[in-house]
């Protein structure tokens, strides 16, 4: 098993999440933050959902079909599939640095079990840890009702195992805040050998609660996008509990 930066902790408290809309804002390069604040959505829980899935092209390689026998497969889109642990052992896990308005700084993550806490201090709850890639993905819950308390969070996903795997899957880190359209950030760039991605960035300026995406991924973990982002937190290896499969 794989080994990264963990800090240990962890609190419980029980939380809800706001509704989900049916419409959504892909966050991309050009078009690259929203402000919650001016869309009305700055107060409430506001869930975080990692999901993924891997590409067609990875499981059972290539499987390439007559033309002739099957004309119009050209001109369908790249099919994505679900996966399961037998096909390919990646652990995507979501997780959150964050800095209070107070300077309290610190990590919600799977890893250590350092789950947060969604009433009370960091205002930030992760709901648990999917090691196999299931359909719900993995949720986090932000209290924006502490938004004067919260100075800023940067959501990340990393790889928990060995194996870099970014390239091969579909991943999608999805707001839903509790007003409004769902945000989306696809994690879609190739980068083969990268094991951590800084997702976005969720800010207090001015008052106003800014989401800016980031998606900037690193060959490192959690050390890594503490130093890129100068959160000047102590790290250490950390490991996961084997689970029963």
């Amino acid at each position: 098993m794989g080994f990264f930066d963990g800090l240990l902790g962890s609190r419980t408290a029980d939380f809800d999440s706001g509704s989900a809309a049916t419409n959504s804002i892909e966050l991309t390069k050009r078009h690259n933050q929203v402000s919650l604040t001016k869309q009305g959505a700055a107060t409430g829980h506001l869930r975080v959902n990692l999901s993924w899935r891997m590409r067609t092209s990875d499981i059972g390689g290539s499987q390439r079909e007559s033309l002739l026998r099957h004309p119009f497969k050209a001109l369908r889109p790249p099919e994505v599939m679900g996966h399961n642990q037998s096909m390919v052992n990646v652990d995507l896990d979501l997780a959150c640095l964050y800095e209070l308005a107070d300077g309290t700084k610190g990590v919600v993550q799977p890893l250590g079990n350092f789950l947060g806490d969604v009433n009370a201090p960091p205002y930030v709850k992760l709901s648990g840890d999917d090691r196999f890639g299931s359909a719900s993905g993995e949720t986090m819950y932000v209290n924006l009702d502490h938004r004067d308390e919260i100075k800023r969070l940067l959501v990340f996903v990393y790889i928990y195992d060995q194996t870099p795997a970014f390239d091969r899957t579909h991943a999608i880190v999805t707001l839903y805040p509790s007003n409004g359209p769902r945000i989306e950030i696809h994690l879609d760039e190739r980068h083969p050998q990268a094991r951590s991605c800084a997702v976005v960035m969720i800010e207090n300026v001015k008052g106003e609660l800014v989401v800016r995406r980031e998606v900037k991924f690193v060959y490192g973990f959690q050390a890594e996008l503490d130093r890129l982002y100068g959160w000047g937190l102590q790290w250490g290896r950390g490991y996961k509990t084997k689970v029963e499969k």
